[in-house]
């Protein structure tokens, strides 16, 4: 399989997240579920193992993330919707443009991170912005480039108002995804 071309839906992934340097960061296995004008979908169901160095957490409930076409430009991001029971329901990290290597998908995260917290009502929380501190401090210590930096803050820009907004495809669209996510065998 060319690299930069997600699986056949059904297979087996691997999403592998570093940080800048090249340093690991989490990681998870899923199932690739298939692509939308979205991008392409992710499947981890209940039970799904994350880990990092230095820390792990089973998964509590579905998710489904979503990996929007890189295009070109420098920085993007992979999103992430949770089924109800746990804090938030989306989680969106701003990342480099993921890249496809068969089975493997990988992106850089870059600290910054779009989340919409959970609610009662089911129609998603406040929405905000996490690790503006740690972005500052790794634009420095970890000498981020410029235009990787800016271009950061303005995909976290895009996706805050998105989110905020409810605009697709945080406006639902994962639904069918997930639906699809709780038809998988659990780990």
């Amino acid at each position: 399989m060319p690299p930069d071309l997600p699986p056949d839906p059904g297979a087996a992934v691997r999403i592998m997240m570093t940080k800048w340097g090249d340093r690991p960061h989490w990681e998870l296995d899923g199932v690739y579920l298939g692509s939308d004008e979205h991008g392409a979908w992710i499947g981890a169901p209940a039970g799904t193992l994350n880990a990092r160095p230095g820390a792990q957490f089973v998964s509590e409930v579905d998710s489904v993330s979503l990996v929007p076409p890189s295009g070109e430009q420098l920085a993007a991001h992979v999103a992430t919707f949770h089924r109800p029971g746990i804090w938030c329901d989306v989680y969106v990290d701003i990342t480099t443009p993921a890249v496809w290597d068969g089975h493997l998908l990988r992106a850089v995260d870059l600290d910054l991170d779009v989340i919409r917290g959970a609610d009662r009502s089911g129609r998603g929380g406040r929405v905000w912005v996490d690790d503006e501190d740690e972005f500052a401090e790794h634009r420095v210590s970890l000498g981020y480039p410029e235009d990787l930096a800016r271009a950061a803050m303005a995909s976290c820009d895009r996706v805050h108002a998105d989110v905020a907004a409810g605009r697709a495809p945080y406006d639902g669209s994962a639904a069918a995804w997930l639906a699809r996510t709780g038809e998988l065998p659990r780990p």
